[in-house]
C-alpha cells in the first residue's frame, strides 16, 4: 500500500499559529486584535461582529461547548465571553493519527459602542454557534429650539 501526501502550505502555517498560541497560553500572555483583547488560550473561537439598525450581533463558533460552560458578562462597556470545551474521553487502544480539535478554556473581550444597551443583552446557541444580541439604546432625538425675542 502506498501513501500519497500532498503539500498543504496553509495547514503548516495554521499549525504553527496554534503551536505559538499554546506556548503563549502557558506564559499568561495577552494579545490585542483590533478593539478586542484576547487572553491567549489553547484555542480562540472565530467571532463575527455585525451592526444592524436596531442591534449589534456577535456570533462565535463554539462547537462542542456546552451552554453551562459559557459565561457572558458586561462591565464598563466591555463584553466578556469565557468558556471551556472539555476533552471527551477517548477509547483505549485506538491510535489517533491526527488530533486538530483544540480543547480548553477560551476568553474573548469586546469593547462595545456607547449605544449598546447592556441591560437587554440576550444569548442563544444553535448548531455550534453562539449568538449574542445587543439592542441599541433609544437615543434622544434632536429637537429644534426657537430663540425668543
Amino acid at each position: 500500500m502506498s501513501m500519497l501526501r500532498h503539500y498543504e502550505p496553509w495547514s503548516l502555517l495554521d499549525q504553527f499559529r496554534r503551536d505559538i498560541e499554546q506556548v503563549l497560553a502557558h506564559t499568561g500572555s495577552t494579545q490585542t486584535y483590533g478593539d478586542s483583547a484576547v487572553a491567549t488560550s489553547a484555542w480562540v473561537p472565530a467571532v463575527d461582529f455585525k451592526e444592524e439598525v436596531n442591534q449589534f450581533i456577535i456570533e462565535a463558533d463554539i462547537p462542542g461547548v456546552e451552554p453551562k460552560d459559557i459565561e457572558i458578562s458586561m462591565e464598563g462597556g466591555v463584553l466578556s465571553l469565557k468558556g471551556e470545551r472539555r476533552l471527551e474521553s477517548r477509547e483505549d487502544g485506538k491510535d489517533y493519527h491526527r488530533v486538530e480539535r483544540s480543547r480548553g478554556v477560551f476568553y474573548r473581550r469586546f469593547s462595545l459602542p456607547d449605544t449598546a444597551d447592556a441591560e437587554k443583552i440576550a444569548a442563544s446557541g444553535k448548531n455550534g454557534v453562539l449568538q449574542i444580541r445587543l439592542p441599541k439604546k433609544e437615543v434622544a432625538k434632536p429637537r429644534k429650539i426657537t430663540v425668543q425675542a
